[in-house]
């Protein structure tokens, strides 16, 4: 299919450069990880064990696609003395050129959240919760980092087990006395995920549950959308619209999946789905939509660690700069006159234009690698790590961590 409605030539090229100069992507340091499944993780010789390693590999991830400068922070498995890591995490950042970027505290690993964290019947687990999430934000802020991203895991497994009721006003009382703690730059995000680990009732089980949540708790807390957290067939985009409209949406998750939580590369099942998201945030008008916090959430079992995060981000700023070639002005006018098939077209003649000429430009015009993945191949930095790290993995595989 040709570019009809998507620009030509040097129009086409300037409203990729402008897109992209714009995209910032984040990584995540547990994506670096020895990680899998439930049933099992399979050890990679150069996966990271420590947070050095971590930030090691998120600065290359950054020098190769220079659009991913701030790496997600998990407080349990990144920073396990609390606030006493900030020096820490500090001095890494100095010394990889990356930052700390949003914080996620851990409240679905610890025994005693067996019967939940924030919507545990227990007053003192409740506590306990809390305290870890106000560690959280103190943490954040002596990092200067702008988002506390919690996924609750809590939930119940069999009907009559649980009070539902009671448990959306625990969770209202935990939710309300974190965003009181919050910085004056601090957002709080809240996730949803419809089940996973909870199999009856999840406690934040879709987004209008995490809108409602996030606007009792106060203005700081918006709604954050992971992409793979939604049953077969949700038109997330839809999603996505909403909570623009409503000025509560805070930023992504991304991943892809086939049937749940895969937890697999973006765009790798459906790419015309996250063109289709990106569209609908270039099209809003929402103040929202500066604030918009994209973050990869990945951890893969069989691929190489790097090689995916580089293809991740790769794909990432390809599908933007597609969704940036739309003619919106041209399909403003085919909606509006209900000329579907123009419209369409219109529409998707921009997803299937090769931008990747266009994404090379730009990248060689920023003095970044042309190919980004090739690159990471000839620098030998994945054959490096694998040497340095092997003796290490390969006598253990480390938890989800």
């Amino acid at each position: 299919m040709g570019m009809n409605g998507a620009g030509t030539g040097a129009r086409a090229t300037d409203k990729i450069f402008a897109a992209l100069d714009g995209f910032r992507i984040e990584v995540p340091s547990w994506g670096f990880a020895n990680t899998g499944t439930r049933f099992g993780k399979f050890s990679q010789a150069g996966a990271a064990t420590t947070i050095e390693e971590k930030f090691a590999d998120a600065s290359q991830v950054n020098k190769l696609t220079g659009a991913s400068p701030t790496v997600a922070l998990h407080v349990l498995w990144d920073l396990p003395n609390g606030k006493a890591d900030v020096p820490k995490i500090k001095r890494l950042e100095s010394r990889f050129d990356v930052k700390s970027g949003s914080i996620n505290p851990n409240l679905f690993q610890g025994q005693e959240y067996k019967f939940g964290s924030i919507c545990n019947p227990s007053a003192e687990i409740r506590g306990n919760a809390l305290a870890h999430l106000l560690d959280s934000v103190e943490i954040g802020r002596e990092l200067g980092s702008k988002d506390v991203s919690l996924w609750i895991a809590d939930g119940s497994n069999y009907p009559g087990t649980q009070s539902i009721r009671k448990r959306i006003e625990w969770m209202e009382e935990v939710l309300a006395a974190t965003h009181a703690a919050l910085g004056p730059d601090q957002r709080m995000l809240v996730e949803y995920k419809p089940f996973e680990p909870a199999f009856y009732h999840t406690d934040i089980a879709d987004w209008g549950m995490a809108l409602e949540l996030a606007r009792r708790a106060g203005p700081k807390a918006k709604v954050l959308v992971d992409t793979g957290h939604h049953l077969q067939g949700t038109n997330i985009e839809q999603i996505v619209t909403w909570l623009l409209h409503c000025d509560a949406l805070g930023g992504f998750h991304f991943n892809d999946r086939k049937y749940a939580d895969d937890d697999l590369t973006l765009g790798s099942i459906d790419p015309y789905q996250v063109f289709r998201i990106f569209c609908e945030i270039m099209t809003s008008n929402s103040p929202a939509v500066q604030g918009i916090a994209y973050m990869i959430d990945q951890s893969h079992n069989l691929k190489g660690k790097v090689e995916a995060m580089v293809q991740t981000v790769v794909t990432a700023q390809e599908l933007f700069a597609k969704a940036a070639l739309v003619d919106q002005q041209k399909l403003s006018g085919l909606q509006q006159s209900c000329d579907l098939v123009a419209a369409e077209e219109t529409f998707r003649s921009a997803f299937w234009t090769d931008v990747r000429p266009m994404v090379k430009e730009w990248r060689q015009a920023r003095k970044l690698p042309s190919e980004p993945l090739e690159s990471l191949k000839e620098s030998g930095y994945v054959q490096t790590i694998s040497s340095e790290r092997g003796a290490r993995n390969a006598n253990s595989v480390s938890s989800y961590a």
